[in-house]
């Protein structure tokens, strides 16, 4: 994991997403250093999920001016998924239940594997075995998820762990090979007001670390930079139209940045329906 990145600025006027739904989120504003802790709160359906999406790269802003670590969106989108990540965001990005501890953190080490500074006379099962070590003992250590405290080690299934230490794999997993910035969802959902404490504690740690950490949540802490998402007026109106004329989409065809990534993002003005925003990040373009 490279700890030596600095984390990303994250500046936004005004930045919403619409689609043929209406709006999931509009008229923010963030104004945010590297290695900030930003709260993201709003009632069930405001956005919240889909914000997280749209500062990582993964949904296109169709309103407003935003840049990530001086990058600017939509323009850029390929660039700031590739300097980004996001954890624990059911419907999108979430645990296989029957998958062990070891088989995600090993999966994720493999992916995007890079030998960058490593001898070229070790063997490269060595040289692999190594890197993938390191990576993993470094990504636990940020955590402090120990599997020594765990039922069977590194060997316990998802489904056999307690939410909070799910939780801490989850973001184990985001920060594995060094991101910006992380983005995660339903930070304290179902957990209790010691475990809600402790997980905030966990991001802070790892924003003052340097990585700038987005998170949405239900209890933001006193020192997090907070933004709110709420519900537009426009939305409720077009969910009671009949029959609703469907907002026009972005051209399939037109490419989303620098990386030629094709972009027609739908999104869901009712959060709470993650199916729908597994489907409207698939459209995006996954990196």
């Amino acid at each position: 994991m490279n700890t030596t990145r600095q984390g990303a600025a994250v500046n936004a006027r005004g930045i919403g997403v619409e689609g043929p739904r209406g709006w999931a989120f509009q008229g923010i504003d963030i104004t945010a250093e590297p290695g900030a802790l930003i709260a993201v709160q709003g009632s069930s359906g405001s956005g919240r999920t889909c914000l997280l999406l749209a500062l990582t790269g993964r949904m296109r802003i169709t309103a407003g001016e935003a840049t990530v670590a001086g990058l600017p969106l939509p323009k850029r989108m390929g660039t700031v998924r590739s300097r980004t990540a996001i954890a624990h965001v059911p419907g999108v990005v979430e645990l296989e239940p029957a998958l062990t501890v070891g088989e995600h953190l090993k999966e994720q080490a493999l992916l995007g594997h890079r030998f960058q500074g490593l001898s070229a006379s070790l063997p490269w099962g060595k040289r692999q075995k190594e890197a993938t070590r390191a990576r993993i003992d470094a990504a636990l250590a940020a955590v402090r998820l120990d599997p020594g405290t765990l039922v069977k080690g590194l060997g316990t299934a998802v489904r056999d762990l307690e939410r909070i230490e799910a939780l801490r794999l989850s973001v184990a997993l985001g920060i594995m090979h060094g991101p910006q910035l992380l983005a995660v969802d339903d930070v304290d959902l179902k957990l209790s007001a010691e475990e809600r404490a402790e997980a905030w504690q966990l991001l802070r740690d790892l924003a003052q670390a340097g990585t700038t950490i987005v998170a949405a949540g239900s209890e933001a802490p006193a020192d997090a930079l907070v933004v709110r998402t709420t519900p537009a007026p426009a939305t409720a109106a077009k969910a009671d139209a009949a029959p609703a004329e469907a907002a026009p989409e972005a051209e399939a065809d037109a490419p989303a940045d620098d990386s030629g990534t094709a972009d027609g993002t739908h999104p869901h003005t009712d959060e709470t329906d993650k199916e729908e925003a597994a489907h409207a990040f698939a459209e995006t373009g996954r990196a």
